[in-house]
């Protein structure tokens, strides 16, 4: 009979280098795991950010653009009574702005014809009607830590358009078209994750151009 084999296991001090082996493995995985869930998480605060913001941003240009609206606009005799909007000049925290809702033109401003937004407490509020203001960003998601409108209004000379020319000296003549834009700026921080902020700029033309003036007659 030949000898018995002899049969080796792992020692002691094998065992405990394997172990230890095995928790930097498992504590590099762990640490991987954990860097994965913080950037998913942070992606979707930045995307839940993002998303508020462009919904917010969408309905404020959307009003804007319809601002001056008027079912009488090509009632020549008439002034449009819906025509202001404010701010005219500078940037502004706050904008109100008109136009018709009526199914049958009254050519008068009314109280649920009125509206406009501003900044207040880190939230953008909307005004449906006169005196009626409400949240239109949720405080408990976002901040808003900048909100502001600027015109940029541009008159362009219409005197090419005219048969006759215009006599020197004269403030009517030629006519002018008075165009406006703003520029809608948006900032605003998680309420979560204050690290995470977003800006959100729009540009929007309104619908409605005034003509000021006539050619000479």
């Amino acid at each position: 009979m030949g000898a018995p084999s002899m049969q080796r296991g792992w020692s002691l001090i094998e065992l405990m280098i394997g172990i230890v082996i095995g928790l930097f493995v498992a504590g590099g995985a762990g640490t991987l795991l954990v860097g994965q869930l913080r950037e998913n998480r942070a992606l979707l605060n930045d995307a839940r950010l993002m998303q508020d913001l462009r919904t917010a941003t969408d309905l404020i240009t959307r009003d804007l653009r319809r601002s001056g609206h008027w079912g009488a606009a090509t009632d020549t005799a008439r002034s449009n009574p819906y025509a202001a909007a404010a701010p005219a000049a500078a940037a502004s925290d706050a904008v109100s702005l008109r136009y018709s809702m009526d199914a049958t033109e009254n050519n008068l401003v009314d109280a649920n014809e009125q509206f406009g937004f501003r900044l207040r407490a880190g939230v953008i509020e909307l005004q449906l009607g006169a005196g009626n203001w409400q949240a239109l960003t949720d405080a408990g998601t976002l901040t808003i830590t900048a909100f502001s409108v600027t015109p940029e209004p541009q008159d362009i000379n219409l005197a090419a358009f005219c048969p006759t020319a215009c006599a020197a000296g004269s403030t009517t003549c030629p006519p002018h078209q008075q165009v406006l834009s703003f520029a809608v700026l948006v900032s605003a921080r998680l309420t979560s994750d204050t690290a995470v902020t977003r800006t959100l700029r729009s540009q929007v033309r309104l619908r409605n151009d005034s003509i000021v003036g006539a050619c000479a007659v």
